[in-house]
């Protein structure tokens, strides 16, 4: 039998930087991890959301440093990631996903060289046809322009395997939210980054692959979820207006209804939570849905 460890250890990168980390947040999806970990080219943290697949020990032994979470904190696991890092940037991947060569190194000197820039989004290519996401197109037509003291065009969401932080920035805004868990985490975060004056960019010279699990989900599912968090994510931060608007939208569909009642479940948690955004960041989200 191949040993695992010898195996990955012979096809690990040596890190092409010192000054960024990777965190990949996973939960019982071993095979994956075993296909990416091998692929980074910098040190790897992973924030096991208390798998019962061996994920845990498939990361040890392609060197990545491995956070055993006690329970499934979703997305939020890699708040914990990034708190165990030890350098001033951090790289988020999926299980499934990989920064190409030499994006790594780049986001490092892009991000040293634009201070009040909090977070890099790369251009996402899928699978092994390299199709563009979607949502690096619709990153790359954003309505904001490209301001001073940024690399890129200004952005006001992005995917969270594709982004490089600043990790004190994201860790003084509380990172991904433990309520959200995980399917649309990152419009949170990124109104709360706006809202504390950093920007944030697409690059689409930085590049990361992105190769889907097989593993068949329950899209019904998927999309209650994503509902879900809309509609938390605009009762944390936006006008009533935008709430009941979201809300209405929601009941028009089974799916909708049913994110709406998980939501309606959770409210309780977040009432204390809640805060508008700085005015220039609510008109620049407007913006953005008319767009």
């Amino acid at each position: 039998m191949t040993d695992i460890r010898s195996e990955a250890a012979a096809r690990v990168r040596p890190p092409e930087t010192s000054g960024v980390t990777i965190v990949v947040a996973t939960r019982d999806r071993a095979p994956e991890l075993r296909r990416s970990l091998a692929r980074h080219a910098a040190p790897v943290i992973v924030a096991d959301n208390a798998s019962a697949d061996g994920t845990a020990d498939v990361a040890a032994a392609a060197g990545a440093r491995v956070l055993r979470l006690p329970g499934n904190r979703g997305a939020a696991a890699r708040n914990a990631g990034a708190v165990e890092a030890g350098t001033r940037y951090v790289a988020f991947a999926d299980d499934d996903s990989w920064w190409a060569p030499g994006s790594l190194a780049r986001a490092v000197e892009i991000l040293d060289a634009h201070p009040r820039v909090a977070l890099l989004a790369a251009r996402v290519l899928v699978g092994a046809e390299e199709r563009l996401d979607p949502v690096s197109a619709e990153m790359a037509a954003a309505p904001f322009g490209r301001p001073d003291g940024l690399p890129g065009p200004a952005v006001l969401g992005f995917l969270a395997c594709s982004a490089v932080v600043r990790r004190d920035a994201f860790l003084d805004v509380g990172g991904f939210s433990d309520v959200l868990h995980f399917a649309g985490e990152e419009e949170l975060l990124a109104l709360d980054l706006a809202a504390a004056g950093w920007g944030m960019a697409y690059v689409p010279e930085l590049v990361v692959h992105h190769h889907p699990s097989r593993e068949v989900r329950d899209p019904a599912w998927r999309r209650a979820r994503e509902t879900r968090n809309r509609l938390l994510t605009a009762w944390l931060r936006r006008p009533p207006a935008v709430v009941a608007r979201t809300a209405a939208a929601a009941l028009r569909t089974p799916d909708g209804r049913a994110g709406l009642a998980a939501a309606v479940r959770v409210l309780p948690r977040v009432l204390r939570d809640r805060r508008s955004l700085p005015p220039a960041v609510e008109a620049d989200k407007a913006r953005l849905e008319s767009y």
